[in-house]
């Protein structure tokens, strides 16, 4: 399936939901491209996973902002890579460093620097650790196990619409409970 087809599949995709995370958070090794970057040289020419421009350029489309959370230890050859596929413009931020917390601290810088809550935000990665720590921030996150394509795009919506439908029902319990109890203690005061 060419680039194109894939946007036009990626753009139908998304169009089945209503509710869209405001940011969606990528992994670069094994996510969006099937190496390691320190395993590269700067001088090589890299390649994504087949599906992944297209998935990037849809949720584009869409308004949606796209970030990247890597752990590499070497950024610099990451941001070339990003400068040689033409896609470095189309993330609000990108977080690539070396760290040993499997991700939080670059989800807290990317909040910090876009506004987004967690749990806005649907994130994609190859390694489960990362999946486990940052969905304990709010974040929907999706192990994906051969990098991001329409069947990973389609499950990480599924499962954000889900969790939003979840904390919607509990913020609307919270509130009546609330209210209820403001109520009473009000005539309790009369």
């Amino acid at each position: 399936m060419g680039e194109e087809k894939v946007k036009e599949e990626a753009l139908r995709i998304i169009g089945m939901f209503q509710v869209l995370p405001r940011l969606v958070v990528f992994d670069l090794d094994y996510t969006l491209w099937p190496f390691y970057c320190e395993c590269r040289s700067k001088r090589e020419m890299p390649s994504l996973y087949p599906h992944a421009k297209g998935v990037l350029y849809a949720l584009k489309d869409k308004g949606i902002d796209i970030a990247v959370a890597s752990r590499s230890p070497t950024a610099n050859i990451a941001n070339t890579f990003l400068d040689k596929l033409s896609i470095k413009s189309i993330f609000v931020t990108k977080e690539i460093f070396s760290s040993w917390t499997h991700k939080t601290d670059h989800f807290q810088s990317i909040h910090t620097r876009t506004g987004v809550p967690f749990n806005s935000m649907l994130f994609f990665d190859d390694e489960d650790r990362n999946i486990q720590a940052v969905s304990l921030m709010g974040v929907t996150s999706i192990l994906v196990n051969n990098g991001v394509n329409l069947g990973a795009l389609r499950q990480g919506l599924t499962k954000f619409s889900q969790n939003w439908n979840t904390s919607e029902k509990n913020k609307q319990r919270w509130q009546t409970k609330f209210s209820k109890k403001s109520t009473s203690s009000k005539n309790e005061q009369e």
